[in-house]
């Protein structure tokens, strides 16, 4: 299949137009500020794909998806980025697609690459949405937030700031944008303990926060065995498209989530094995879920982080 593109200049803006397949033809335009893109994924909805950069590695504070989502009275922004500056070009690039106002921005968790950019967002009229646990844990975590921030980004990090949210999601929450609307579910303790999926029922696009990556090695902070749980009920239900994380949505559900999924139980079987064998964390750390490594970016430093966490917990089972 042949898909054309057009391109228009605006100013320093570029705006690219063009289909794209997942296995049917879907949106693709591109709207661009300098180097900041917005990627039109769906009618109305948009997707900001990060770097595959690690934190400690060239992390610039644009390094997951932020979504934005237009009804025909307001926008929602899902997750805003890891400073104030990675949030206001967001902001800027919003501005070029809509003169709409920016009713939510909604956090999927409390990890600072998704939401330092709120500072950016703040105007007295954009309310800020998140799971019931998130103000309390974003406050808890501020200090060290604040102190990675400023060491990883210098003066960029120094202006952000920690915006907790006033609106919280308790199980479920709809988010009305005009002709549209959108479906929170807080889930238990999986990749953290603060996790919130967003809906988009008019186009049936789910952004799953970082439930989910793709391409880039999955992260596990909270309990793998909640995350497994949370994967399995959302794969319950059929989406049009899932936009994850980190990574490149898809159309493709049995894909995306099946290799996650996969990742997950053979990191999980393989820590147990471990144990019971009274392998060491260190010496798992080089063993676990090897089979996976070719499969996914960042994999060493990841799979070996994800090692540390889950291996004392499983020792107690």
């Amino acid at each position: 299949m042949k898909h054309s593109w057009a391109v228009v200049m605006l100013s320093k803006i570029k705006l690219l137009c063009a289909g794209v397949t997942f296995g049917f033809v879907t949106f693709c335009s591109h709207v661009q500020a300098d180097t900041f893109e917005l990627q039109k994924v769906a009618e109305g909805v948009y997707v900001h794909h990060g770097q595959h950069l690690d934190i400690d590695d060239g992390y610039q504070g644009d390094i997951c998806n932020l979504g934005v989502v237009v009804g025909r009275d307001a926008i929602a922004v899902i997750d805003s980025g890891g400073s104030k500056h990675t949030g206001e070009q967001l902001l800027q690039a919003i501005k070029t697609i809509s003169p709409l106002p920016i009713r939510y921005v909604i956090n999927t968790h409390v990890h600072p690459d998704h939401t330092y950019g709120n500072a950016a967002f703040q105007n007295g009229a954009t309310h800020f949405v998140g799971h019931e646990k998130l103000a309390n844990t974003m406050l808890l975590r501020k200090e060290q937030y604040e102190k990675l921030n400023a060491r990883l980004l210098g003066e960029a990090g120094k202006a952000s700031a920690t915006i907790t949210p006033d609106t919280a999601v308790h199980d479920q929450l709809t988010l009305d944008l005009g002709g549209r609307s959108l479906q929170l579910q807080a889930q238990k303790v999986a990749h953290t303990h603060t996790d919130l999926t967003v809906l988009d029922t008019k186009t049936n696009t789910l952004f799953t926060g970082d439930l989910l990556f793709a391409q880039r090695t999955p992260v596990v902070e909270g309990d793998i065995k909640g995350l497994i749980a949370a994967l399995e009920y959302v794969n319950q239900s059929h989406y049009a498209l899932i936009v994850p994380g980190h990574g490149l949505e898809s159309a493709d559900q049995p894909t995306i989530i099946g290799n996650e999924l996969r990742y997950l139980n053979l990191l999980l079987a393989d820590v147990r094995n471990s144990i019971k064998k009274g392998i060491s964390m260190e010496q798992t750390m080089d063993s676990a879920a090897a089979a996976e490594h070719d499969k996914w970016q960042l994999f060493d430093i990841a799979n070996r982080r994800n090692v540390n966490v889950i291996y004392p917990q499983l020792e107690w089972e």
